[in-house]
């Protein structure tokens, strides 16, 4: 015979099993949070400085505060058979943090799928050498700021800008040292320019810069300024050796323009530096060419 009255048995174990599983649920639901709170703390370090990095972190404090709140009402409960409103709200904290969990997963992967695309598309139109824009990023722009200028009457100005002698570069000094050059006239090139100007990779060694809301005569100047700047500046690390650049530039005509022109007037400009001497700006006019060199005021 057994030693305890089926009765009884049937009693102890159905109440024990209710108390475990609420408390199961409880704990489960800590771990649950607890696990939630990780992935906020690891998207917060993500996240820059701003309204999105401390929202974030209320998050944070918000899912602290439930942990403590679980903990709170499974230490009342400890060892006490739950009632009916107990054990229902036991099952809401479950689910509760169920959904915080899901809720938590779901925005962290999307913010690493969207951080993915940007990486993506931000390698589509970047030149892996420079870090600056490539050529596909710039038919594009050229397009659209044509258009822009054409239809709000704004200036708009294009710089062609070419290396001088950059096949004796690679040849004396090597590859390597081409790409010297080149890493440190992209950065020179940078350093003048507004954060609205376009600066991108046109392909071998010449550059093309966009120059928004700018005048013919501003665009002389600043390209006057750049050849300067390149003239005067060596390589950090190979002093010795100096490079010059030619430059073309090119302003939209108020009728009947397009981007294709505008490029090809730039481009005869600059080949029109280097058969005059290099080292020089020349720009293109409907009248013909003007040329600024060493002694351009």
């Amino acid at each position: 015979m057994p030693l305890i009255p089926a009765s009884v048995e049937t009693y102890l174990i159905g109440s024990l099993s209710t108390s475990d599983l609420m408390a199961g649920l409880l704990l489960i639901g800590v771990g649950l949070l607890v696990f939630s709170l990780t992935i906020v703390r690891k998207l917060t370090k993500e996240l820059p400085q701003g309204a999105n990095r401390s929202r974030w972190s209320l998050l944070g404090i918000m899912i602290l505060s439930f942990i403590c709140g679980y903990l709170g009402f499974f230490t009342l409960n400890l060892g006490v058979s739950y009632t009916a409103p107990e054990m229902l709200v036991a099952v809401v904290f479950f689910f509760g943090a169920v959904f915080v969990l899901l809720v938590c997963l779901l925005a962290y992967r999307t913010t690493q799928e969207l951080k993915r695309i940007y990486v993506l598309e931000h390698e589509t139109v970047t030149d892996p050498l420079l870090g600056i824009f490539n050529r596909r990023f710039l038919d594009r722009r050229i397009q659209e700021e044509v258009l822009r200028a054409q239809r709000h009457r704004l200036d708009l100005s294009l710089l062609m800008v070419d290396i001088d002698n950059f096949k004796q570069v690679n040849d004396t000094w090597g590859h390597q040292a081409g790409d010297l050059v080149l890493q440190h006239l992209s950065q020179l090139l940078e350093m003048d320019l507004r954060q609205t100007d376009i600066l991108a990779r046109f392909g071998g060694e010449e550059f093309v810069i966009l120059l928004p809301h700018t005048p013919e005569q501003d665009a002389f100047k600043l390209a006057e300024k750049l050849r300067r700047a390149v003239e005067q500046t060596p390589l950090h690390r190979i002093p010795e050796l100096r490079v010059t650049i030619s430059i073309g530039t090119s302003s939209l005509l108020p009728d009947g323009d397009d981007a294709h022109s505008l490029l090809e007037r730039a481009d005869k400009s600059m080949y029109r530096a280097k058969r005059e001497g290099r080292n020089r700006v020349v720009s293109y006019h409907n009248n013909g060419f003007a040329e600024y060199g060493e002694d351009c005021p």
